[in-house]
C-alpha cells in the first residue's frame, strides 16, 4: 500500500494549476445517462474517483474515451443504449457519488436497482431525501436486501419539492430527475454549491429549461430529450483553498492558476485574519504567508459558508496559529476523525461535541500518521509541510481519490515530498 512521505520546513514557492473539480466532474458524468448522445466534459481532473465512475456507468452501458492532458483533458460519455438499470453493491460501494445515477435512470428508462451506497466513513448520509423526492416524482420506491427498487411506468411528474435541510447529492439527483419529467418541477432550499451550479448550467446545453441556479429555489420544465453537449468543469475550490492553507503550514508563496477566486469567497476573509496575505487577479489567485498566524473561529456551513471539505486543512493551519481557535462542524457528524493523527503531530486539539478547540503550538513534529478519509488525508499533508522531520502518510489511497498528482504539484513549489511505493 502506498505512502506519501514528507520532510517539513521547505517555504512554497511557485506557482499550481488548480485541476477540474471532482465534486462537479462526477455528477456530470452522471448526466450522460440522461441522453443518447454523446456528453464531452473539459478539464476532467485525472483521480481514481473517475476511473471508478467510469467503470459504473460501463456497467449500464455508458462508453467513455479519454482525450489531450491537465486542463484540456476531455471525457467523452456516450450512453446510445442504456444495457442495464442495475447498479449492483460491489461497485456502488466504493464510492457514494454512484447513488446519482437513480434519478437518470428513472427518468430515462423508467426504473432503476440501486444498492444502497458506500463511501468514506465520515457519518451517516442518508438517502432518504433522494427517495422522498423521487416519490414526490411519482415514483414507487421499495428497499430489497440493501437495495432500492425505483419505478415509474408512466414517466416521472413534475411536483413542488422541499428539501427538509440542504442536501447537494439530492439536489443534483432531483436535477437531473426532473430535467425529463412532465410538467414544472420547483425544488426549495436547493444546494447552491458552485459544483450544482456547473451541473445545472450542463444539463441547460444540453436542452433542459431550468431556472434559479445558485438560489434556494429552482425551477424545472421538463423536456422530452436531452440532447449531447460538451462542457467545461469549473476549477476545484476545495483544491485551490487547500493550497491556500499549505502557503500557511510551510511558508512561502503560491499563484494558484486557473482558477476564480470567487469560489472561496467565504475562506479568502478567514484566511487573511489568519495572517495570510491573498491577492485576486483574473483567472488566478495570489497566498503569502505573512509570518504569524493568529487563531481564528469558523462553522462549516452549506455554500456560501465555509466549506466543510476545507474544515481539516484549516485545523492543520491552526494548529500552529497564536492562542486559540474554534471550529464547529454542522454539516457532518464524524468528521473530526484526522484530529488524533494531528495529535500524533502534537498538535493540541480538544473535541466537545460538534466543536474542536485548537490551541496552537510553536511547531509540530514529524510522526507516521495515517489518512482516515479524503480530507483528512491531505491535512496531514498540510500539517506536515510546516513540521520538524520526516512525516509518512499511509493509506494514501484516500487522497488519490480526490487531489490530482498531489506529490508532483508540491514537489515543483519546493516541498520535500515523495510516494513510497507499496
Amino acid at each position: 500500500m502506498d505512502r506519501i512521505e514528507i520532510t517539513g520546513g521547505m517555504p512554497l514557492q511557485g506557482e499550481i494549476t488548480i485541476s477540474g473539480a471532482k465534486n462537479a466532474a462526477l455528477p456530470l458524468m452522471v448526466a450522460s445517462l440522461l441522453t443518447d448522445e454523446p456528453l464531452a466534459l473539459v478539464n476532467v481532473p485525472d483521480l481514481a474517483d473517475i476511473r471508478t465512475l467510469s467503470e459504473i456507468l460501463a456497467a449500464h452501458g455508458v462508453t467513455a474515451e479519454i482525450a489531450g492532458e491537465t486542463t484540456a483533458r476531455t471525457l467523452t460519455l456516450s450512453a446510445r443504449q442504456i444495457t442495464s438499470t442495475v447498479a449492483h453493491y460491489d461497485l456502488v460501494r466504493k464510492m457514494r457519488a454512484s447513488f446519482l445515477v437513480i434519478g437518470p435512470l428513472l427518468a430515462r428508462c423508467g426504473e432503476a436497482k440501486v444498492s444502497l451506497p458506500g463511501g468514506c466513513a465520515i457519518g451517516t448520509r442518508p438517502v432518504d431525501l433522494h427517495l422522498n423526492a423521487l416519490e414526490r416524482l411519482g415514483a414507487q420506491i421499495e428497499l430489497e436486501d440493501g437495495y432500492v427498487l425505483a419505478s415509474a411506468p408512466q414517466g416521472l411528474k413534475g411536483a413542488e419539492i422541499e428539501f427538509p435541510f440542504v442536501s447537494v447529492g439530492a439536489t443534483q439527483n432531483l436535477l437531473m430527475a426532473a430535467s425529463l419529467a412532465k410538467g414544472d418541477t420547483i425544488l426549495r432550499n436547493a444546494a447552491r454549491e458552485p459544483e450544482t451550479v456547473d451541473l445545472g448550467q450542463c444539463l441547460i446545453a444540453m436542452g433542459a429549461k431550468i431556472e434559479g441556479l445558485g438560489t434556494s429555489t429552482v425551477k424545472l420544465t421538463g423536456v422530452s430529450r436531452l440532447t449531447g453537449a460538451r462542457h467545461t468543469v469549473l476549477p476545484d475550490r476545495i483544491e485551490m483553498g487547500t493550497y491556500a492553507m499549505m502557503v500557511g503550514t510551510a511558508g512561502g508563496q503560491l499563484r494558484l492558476r486557473q482558477t476564480d477566486a470567487d469560489l472561496i469567497r467565504s475562506v479568502i476573509p478567514v484566511l487573511t485574519h489568519a495572517g495570510l496575505t491573498v491577492k485576486e487577479a483574473p483567472g488566478e489567485v495570489t497566498v503569502s504567508n505573512g509570518g504569524q498566524h493568529l487563531g481564528v473561529d469558523v462553522t462549516t456551513e452549506p455554500y456560501p459558508g465555509f466549506p466543510t471539505d476545507l474544515q481539516a486543512q484549516f485545523m492543520a493551519l491552526m494548529s500552529t496559529c497564536q492562542g486559540k481557535s474554534h471550529i464547529t462542524e454542522t454539516i457532518f457528524e464524524n468528521r473530526f476523525m484526522h484530529v488524533p493523527e494531528l495529535g500524533r503531530m502534537g498538535a493540541r486539539i480538544a473535541i466537545d461535541g460538534q466543536t474542536a478547540t485548537v490551541t496552537g503550538v510553536p511547531k509540530l513534529k514529524g510522526a507516521p500518521v495515517m489518512a482516515t478519509d479524503l480530507r483528512a488525508s491531505v491535512s496531514l499533508i498540510a500539517a506536515a509541510l510546516g513540521a520538524e522531520g520526516t512525516t509518512t502518510v499511509s493509506r494514501v489511497y484516500h487522497l488519490d481519490r480526490g487531489f490530482e498528482k498531489i506529490e508532483d504539484k508540491l514537489s515543483k513549489v519546493g516541498a520535500q515530498i515523495r510516494r513510497i511505493r507499496g
